[in-house]
């Protein structure tokens, strides 16, 4: 039997299941992303009570997932379990053609904000992140914003997605000069084969009090082995409507064979491998599943309990390590230099 861990999210006292039930296969029929939103209410359901009784509290949907349908099936999933439950939801992306309805601007804030609370059928939101970035609204106004519906109470709790590392650094330090509540949350995309953030967003996050959401751990199906890397576009997965990952076919196949070997010794499968090596890189790493089938969602969440060998993680962090960038490879020299003084 699966016991699922527990951190806190960032620097808040907000405490959440390790694995996150992601909500961006629910639908009630949207053609929104064909072969990705296909999730209807029954199934969806199922998959919530699954993942309540095997100890997960925290779900992660969007106000952009199949327009909104996600958010309203997690919010009729919960009915009378609002308690158990802490709720993410992400707000930022376009909803319809008029010109203010997207970006992080007070007006659509406010709106988004609205809508998510009565598509959940809550009265509050654990954690709201914002979902992109935007570059032409003043960062000003879109802190100021949140604050607002922190006070009123409608947020709890706030953090980013898909933002770089310098423009968190900015919005935290101008929420610090202004006493405001802090981003304690960052959802950014990673996994063995895609591992940008490690250059700057993870120690940003580290020393901000930022933690992790990892969303695609398994790098949109790449990972589980079921893809052919030669013939992804003949696949019927995510991966054929676009690579977005952006990996060498080199670097995955190496990534892939560290999987299947630790996957043989752990007698797991080669996704589960994947899961726990974000769970097993650092205490507050939490990982975003998303599933299509109940049996998906129970391999998944059974990837709590493995603990991978320090050789296993080597082999892992090796297989597709991101090439070192100046000033980093500048800065590991330095301290390789000043060690080396002081040992001398």
């Amino acid at each position: 039997m699966t016991e699922m861990t527990y951190t806190r999210m960032g620097n808040s006292g907000l405490v959440v299941s390790r694995l996150a039930l992601g909500t961006m296969t629910f639908t009630h029929g949207s053609d929104w992303i064909p072969g990705v939103a296909k999730v209807g209410l029954q199934d969806a359901q199922r998959m919530v009570d699954v993942a309540l009784d095997g100890g997960i509290n925290f779900f992660d949907a969007a106000d952009g997932y199949s327009n909104g349908e996600a958010e309203d099936i997690l919010g009729q999933t919960l009915k009378g379990k609002r308690n158990e439950a802490v709720i993410c939801t992400k707000l930022g992306f376009r909803q319809n053609d008029r010109i203010n309805n997207a970006g992080l601007s007070r007006g659509h804030i406010l709106s988004s904000v609205d809508g998510c609370l009565k598509r959940l059928n809550t009265d509050w939101i654990d954690l709201l992140v914002l979902h992109k970035t935007d570059f032409t609204t003043p960062m000003e106004e879109t802190l100021s914003t949140l604050q607002n519906v922190i006070d009123a109470g409608k947020v709890r709790h706030i953090g980013v997605s898909n933002w770089p590392a310098w423009k968190v650094a900015q919005a935290v330090q101008f929420q610090r000069d202004n006493n405001m509540s802090q981003f304690v949350a960052g959802q950014y995309l990673y996994n063995a084969v895609g591992r940008d953030i490690e250059m700057d967003v993870l120690r940003m996050g580290e020393e901000l009090g930022l933690g992790l959401m990892a969303w695609s751990p398994l790098a949109g199906g790449l990972l589980t082995g079921k893809y052919d890397l030669n013939k992804l576009e003949d696949s019927d997965g995510r991966l054929a409507e676009g690579d977005f990952l952006q990996v060498s076919k080199e670097q995955a196949q190496i990534a892939l064979d560290a999987l299947s070997s630790a996957a043989e010794v752990h007698d797991a499968t080669q996704a589960q491998i994947a899961q726990a090596w974000i769970l097993n890189k650092r205490r507050d790493h939490t990982v975003i599943i998303g599933a299509s089938k109940l049996s998906q969602l129970e391999t998944a969440i059974s990837a709590a309990n493995i603990t991978l060998s320090a050789d296993e993680m080597a082999a892992l962090d090796a297989a597709a390590a991101p090439g070192r960038r100046y000033p980093e490879w500048f800065d590991d020299m330095m301290k390789d230099e000043l060690f080396a003084k002081v040992l001398a």
